[in-house]
């Protein structure tokens, strides 16, 4: 059934998203606050900063005013950077005129509050202006949704129907959704393997091989696991399509940023020189602070985390940190 839908964030994901969306014949405006931006896409139909050499179909709209993009929409896509999400949603809230379904496709954690992004829109959009609110994450680089590549997420919500809502709108031949029940666990996730993909970036930038990366996924994997599970997850998350499907796909590709920040990172680059070249969001800079934090706040061991923390806040050498944790106190595989 065609549904009117508002994405709320033109990068590269929403971009990709949304296309995804009108291949499945839903009448779908994306939102962004760069106005060349829009214009670009209305009348190139391109997405040239964020999706180069990339056709956008004729039927998707933009547009710069966020009431025209979300009256009536029987569905509200946000995906924008985890530190506007907060400032959108008021937005979104003040000139909202129903009751959509509430979808967010962004990976990060709040600062300060450590809140996942659920929990920000909840916080923000009152129970009249939102019928539940669907997370949308798995392994997935716009770069190749965008050009029908094969793709397996995931749509979580604690009420089903929901998430089988969203499955709906979005499965095709070539983007395929499942469903999940544990937000808390998807949400993580999502936010946390970006936190390893800079170590694995890093790795290679300093020239190690694929043993490194090996080592570093699992060990990421088992660390974002013992946090997830003292949040209220299912450890069984983990080893699915927001856990060990998206960290793969984000610690081995160059289409990561975070890998390529990392990079970078290994190759001696600074990190403010990092982030000025990189051109677009990386989160796990600012969700490495989080999980630190949150770490801290839990007693919950995660030795990747502080060492890459150690390099981005604490100006430690990438060199050093590296042979620091592999000289760490001997442990068993299965101490969890």
């Amino acid at each position: 059934m065609k549904q009117k839908i508002a994405v709320l964030g033109a990068g590269s994901w929403g971009t990709a998203l949304a296309m995804v969306l009108v291949e499945n014949g839903h009448d779908v405006t994306i939102w962004g606050h760069h106005k060349e931006q829009m214009e670009e896409m209305n009348k190139n139909h391109t997405n040239s900063h964020y999706l180069p050499d990339i056709q956008l179909p004729m039927e998707l709209k933009a547009t710069g005013d966020l009431e025209e993009c979300v009256k009536d929409a029987e569905a509200v896509l946000f995906v924008v950077p985890t530190k506007a999400m907060r400032e959108v949603a008021q937005k979104f809230v003040s000139v909202c005129n129903n009751q959509p379904v509430i979808i967010h496709a962004s990976k990060g954690l709040e600062q300060k509050t450590h809140k996942r992004i659920s929990e920000v829109l909840m916080d923000e959009i009152p129970e009249n202006k939102r019928k539940d609110v669907v997370v949308l994450s798995g392994p997935s680089h716009a770069e190749e949704v965008a050009v029908k590549d094969v793709t397996t997420i995931t749509a979580a919500a604690e009420k089903i129907e929901y998430a089988e809502y969203v499955q709906r709108l979005f499965s095709n031949e070539y983007f395929r959704v499942y469903t999940n029940q544990d937000v808390i666990g998807v949400e993580l996730g999502a936010a946390l393997k970006n936190i390893i993909a800079l170590g694995s970036g890093a790795l290679h930038g300093l020239g190690y091989g694929d043993n490194a990366r090996a080592a570093i996924m699992t060990r990421g994997l088992a660390e974002i696991s013992r946090l997830g599970v003292a949040m209220g997850a299912d450890p069984l998350t983990f080893i699915g399509l927001s856990g060990v499907g998206d960290l793969a796909v984000t610690c081995t590709s160059v289409h990561s940023r975070n890998w390529r920040a990392g990079d970078l990172l290994g190759k001696g680059h600074s990190l403010d020189n990092v982030l000025d070249n990189m051109g677009m969001i990386v989160e796990g800079v600012s969700t490495t602070k989080a999980a630190y934090e949150l770490s801290r706040d839990l007693k919950i061991e995660m030795p990747i985390t502080e060492t890459i923390y150690s390099v981005l806040y604490e100006n430690e050498k990438v060199e050093k940190v590296v042979k620091d944790i592999m000289l760490r106190e001997h442990k068993s595989e299965q101490e969890f």
